[in-house]
């Protein structure tokens, strides 16, 4: 955290800026409770400083840089080679904590973006056809993947379309899906894992932070996402006030990068309700959106009607 704040200060005018303003320095920091004393970055603050003025590294650094399609000013994120490194072994990490395997094939149908963590973990990614799911049932069929990355949304109309072709979607090879990008409810979950006879777990990163994986569900006991706090620093707040909240109270989650050299993130107000839980499967704590299960509850959806976790 100390040089992340010294990072940010040091490199980006925007950052040294607002400290100032907020009479805080790096130097100032000397536990946790101190980044209670440091300015929010907010969404706004991206599209203010479009399209480089948040990079902490030269330009002649960066090896990707991404963009959010909105019909305003983008907000753009940039990566240095050793971001991207990170990144591929936070969601390797995730992968296994979604009970992913080395060797497994993963059928990529939503987020490119995950491939290099997929190939980098040890697994096989699937070819996509594009739009045509004649096709795409073939390919499960023939390539037999064990593994699925998707929306929710999009696995229940694969799921329609699997039943529309008159094909067993219980029959798939698929052991497990991974789904981002939108909310999973559990009816959601419940539908998918009953349709594929599967587990379902979900996996989470806004874009201001990391292209994927800054948080996943375990297969084991799918009770809310282990928020990976060595690369992650998260804080509920009153989204009125600003005040940091105790742990199991509800508020507006910020996060703050801990490893991000082209564009440290200080406090980034994401604009979602959570709450921070103890971990369970893992020692690391849960991001939990909305209201958390009932430990009864949790077993019961880790058990649900899918297959022992792998």
């Amino acid at each position: 955290m100390r040089w992340t704040l010294r990072h940010a200060y040091e490199r980006v005018p925007h950052h040294k800026l607002a400290f100032d303003a907020a009479r805080v320095h790096p130097d100032d920091f000397e536990s946790l409770d101190d980044l209670a004393r440091f300015p929010f970055t907010t969404r706004q603050h991206l599209r203010d400083t479009y399209p480089f003025a948040l990079f902490a590294v030269p330009r002649e650094r960066l090896a990707r840089i991404h963009a959010s399609a909105t019909t305003g000013k983008p907000t753009v994120v940039g990566y240095t080679q050793k971001d991207i490194d990170i990144s591929n072994a936070v969601l390797a990490r995730s992968l296994r904590a979604a009970g992913v395997r080395p060797g497994w094939i993963v059928h990529i149908a939503h987020g490119q973006g995950v491939r290099d963590g997929v190939e980098k973990y040890g697994c096989a990614v699937m070819p996509i056809p594009d739009g045509q799911t004649r096709s795409e049932i073939q390919l499960i069929a023939d390539f037999k993947p064990e593994v699925i990355m998707a929306t929710p949304s999009a696995m229940l109309a694969l799921l329609d379309q699997f039943r529309a072709a008159g094909a067993d979607p219980r029959k798939t090879p698929f052991k497990l899906g991974i789904f981002g990008a939108e909310p999973c409810t559990q009816a959601m979950r419940a539908a998918i894992e009953d349709g594929f006879d599967m587990h379902a777990v979900t996996i989470w990163a806004p874009s201001e932070i990391m292209a994927a994986g800054a948080a996943q569900e375990c297969v084991q006991t799918k009770d809310g996402l282990t928020i990976w706090e060595d690369h992650f620093y998260p804080e509920i707040i009153n989204p009125r006030t600003g005040r940091v909240l105790r742990d199991g109270e509800e508020g507006e989650l910020a996060l703050t990068s801990l490893t991000r050299e082209a564009m440290p993130v200080i406090r980034y107000r994401t604009g979602d309700t959570a709450r921070l839980l103890p971990g369970t499967a893992r020692t690391m704590r849960r991001l939990s959106f909305g209201r958390p299960p009932t430990p009864s509850q949790a077993r019961q959806t880790a058990a649900g009607s899918a297959p022992k976790p792998p």
